[in-house]
């Protein structure tokens, strides 16, 4: 066992330093080979966002190639024009902006002399600057001489610097330093651009070599991600550049409109900022803002501006984003903002601009590529743990405020059986198992099982306020509704012993069913876990309950029940025990059969059949009440009855099994 333990550590510890090393290779390819990479990029991301407008087009009835090439020019003229048009502002503010030092100058001096507070703070910095730096001593005064060791010393001979010039004029570097990125970046577009021609042209036969590489035999799957992933991500890229495009058009105008000057520049930058989630907008404004204080008298205009731009910004994020968008792409924030990091570190404002259809693609990749599922863990937004599970671990990281918190935040939805039988009664379980192989210690065992059952009251608190609430109104609503209800009441409650098989586990369970029970008609009593079985038959002689209610938590405790079965179906032949194997996985372990013939008359895998059986109980136990006096539901059951228990002779025994028969599980 051993060897095989260590050859798994070694197997786990390869199989992470392979991902290690090959993830810093790919990142190292990535960087190096940014001349393919990017037009790789751009050119998928370009498609994924010019085929529903290809769909469209074939939709309306033009072949393929005419509808690719129509849809792939205009976008070219577009991008040609605002690009031309981005170019011929940038070059107007550069020629511009020196005519204005002046008035630049006196905005600052004019924000200098506010925050120096009349100069006094600036006064109060520059001396502690000095302080900081060493100048101590105080500078001299007129007519002092200077120290003699302060005299600059002439300059020694030694060798001079020699300056080689270029043979080539000046001018003609300039412009080979100029043209040599230019002409970079226009090869870069011209593959993506016909990179894109291509995806277009062939999708088809790109999507089926996908399906081919990422299939491996499940088809089924392969299909399902590239025709949802590509439908997706292509509607989400799709209004995305809607958005951004029609946010830089009316932040335009509206510049246009306050009298900014480069209206058209400043809303192209805004349109592609928004590309950069989150901080992208924010960052657009800053330039408008700062060149209306360069280039205006004032601030009337500035303070328009920023109007413009906060107005425009929540309008689009809280209203037409969610509207546009459906349903979200399931990527998380920090995944986004951590995304626009790596890859602008990567491939510069390319890979700013791509940095969220990257993250898009890759939380796709991640949900149906079983190999890619940790890449959808890390940037999706779905919860990592689901809620049980995530109840279990604040329970082990013994944090009963935040696991408290989850049931909580589930009962706002869910009904209080589905959550004892979702969260809660899984949490014993997992404690009981953890507990059998070793992975926690008693005092941990003891520290969950003490949470779990202060959670437990603290909801039947809750709940219990909660139903006092609804009786206060309900008897503050008129008398009539009380009368109508009052025929529905018990005279007494139904009493039930809730036997643990084993442990403190058990009995937290029995406290969850006692409180999912209507306290006007069922009366629980506990049994303490350290009762031996002889005492247990001794009370149930004494107090002679309705209903033996017996939990065993899994793993194990089958023996324990069939023994308590057993004892209290030898000694009380009439007496009803319902079994309870809460949180059992697949069908329980011993068929309702066998409980019936050691004495149990049900069993139940979650409270909620427990529930049910015990009310399926109801017609069968009101009769054996009828006769008997009416003492207040609290009344302890002290009075002894004789051993034959003739009110519950063998008349009920075949309507017993007939309950049995339909509370039973299969």
């Amino acid at each position: 066992m051993a060897n095989a333990g260590d050859r798994a550590e070694w197997q786990r510890a390869i199989v992470l330093l392979s991902g290690t090393v090959i993830s810093v290779v790919a990142i190292t390819i990535l960087y190096f080979a940014q001349a393919i990479f990017i037009p790789v990029a751009l050119a998928i991301f370009l498609t994924f966002l010019l085929n529903p407008v290809v769909s469209r087009l074939r939709g309306l009835g033009v072949p393929r190639t005419p509808a690719v090439f129509l849809t792939v020019v205009s976008a070219a003229m577009v991008l040609g024009l605002s690009g031309w048009i981005v170019t011929a502002q940038i070059s107007s503010l550069l020629r511009e902006l020196p005519e204005h030092t002046e008035s630049v100058k006196a905005k600052v001096k004019a924000v200098k002399h506010f925050a120096s507070g009349s100069g006094r703070v600036a006064q109060f910095f520059q001396e502690i600057n000095k302080e900081l730096a060493g100048e101590t001593a105080p500078p001299p005064q007129s007519g002092e001489a200077t120290p003699a060791s302060s005299a600059p010393e002439p300059a020694k001979d030694g060798p001079r610097a020699v300056i080689i010039e270029p043979q080539s004029p000046l001018w003609l570097n300039r412009i080979t330093s100029f043209l040599s990125p230019l002409l970079g970046y226009l090869g870069e577009l011209a593959l993506a651009i016909i990179l894109v021609i291509f995806m277009l042209q062939q999708r088809e036969e790109f999507r089926n070599r996908v399906i081919r590489l990422v299939g491996h035999g499940r088809i089924v799957a392969a299909t399902k991600f590239v025709d949802e992933a590509g439908h997706r991500i292509s509607r989400f890229l799709l209004m995305q550049a809607i958005v951004n495009g029609c946010f830089g058009l009316i932040l335009g105008f509206g510049l246009m409109a306050i009298g900014v000057r480069y209206a058209l520049l400043w809303g192209f930058l805004a349109g592609m900022l928004r590309y950069l989630p989150y901080i992208g907008p924010y960052l657009a404004a800053v330039l408008p803002i700062a060149t209306t204080l360069a280039l205006t008298d004032g601030w009337a205009t500035t303070m328009m501006v920023v109007a413009l731009f906060v107005t425009l910004e929540l309008i689009v994020a809280n209203f037409v984003e969610p509207w546009l968008y459906g349903q979200s792409m399931g990527v998380s924030e920090i995944a986004l903002l951590v995304s626009a990091a790596f890859w602008a570190f990567m491939w510069g404002p390319i890979g700013l601009v791509l940095s969220s259809p990257l993250t898009v693609c890759m939380v796709m990749l991640g949900r149906y590529v079983p190999r890619l599922e940790f890449l959808a863990v890390l940037l999706g937004d779905e919860p990592a743990l689901e809620m049980n599970v995530s109840f279990y671990q604040r329970l082990l990281a013994r944090d009963q405020d935040e696991a408290e918190d989850l049931i909580l935040e589930r009962l706002k939805t869910d009904p209080q059986d589905q959550v004892f039988d979702s969260m809660l009664i899984p949490a014993l379980c997992a404690t009981r198992d953890a507990k059998s192989r070793g992975e926690i210690s008693e005092a941990d065992e003891r520290a969950i099982l003490h949470s779990i059952r202060e959670i437990v009251e603290d909801v039947g608190d809750i709940l219990a306020g909660t139903g006092q609430a609804e009786a206060k109104g309900e008897t503050e609503a008129g008398p009539a509704k009380s009368e109508a209800a009052a025929p529905t009441t018990p005279s007494r409650a139904f009493v039930i012993f809730g036997c643990p098989a084993r442990d403190d586990a058990d009995t937290a369970a029995l406290e969850m069913l006692q409180i999912l029970l209507d306290p006007a008609r069922w009366r629980m009593k506990l049994i303490a876990p350290q009762t031996l079985s002889s005492e247990l038959i001794e009370l149930v002689a004494l107090e002679d309950p309705d209903v033996v209610c017996i939990a065993a938590i899994p793993p194990g405790g089958r023996a324990h029940t069939r023994y308590l079965c057993k004892r209290l179906h030898a000694q009380f032949p009439d007496l009803r025990i319902v079994v309870g194997r809460w949180g059992a996985n697949g069908a329980l372990e011993k068929p309702a059969a066998e409980h019936d013939q050691q004495g149990a008359i049900a069993s139940a895998r979650t409270l909620l059949e427990t529930r049910q059986q015990l009310q399926a109980l109801v017609p069968l136990l009101e009769p054996e009440h009828a006769d008997w006096p009416g003492p207040a539901p609290n009344d302890a059951r002290t009075s002894v009855k004789p051993a034959a228990t003739s009110t519950r002779g063998s008349l009920h025994r075949a309507a017993l099994k007939e309950v049995a028969s339909k509370t039973a599980l299969p």
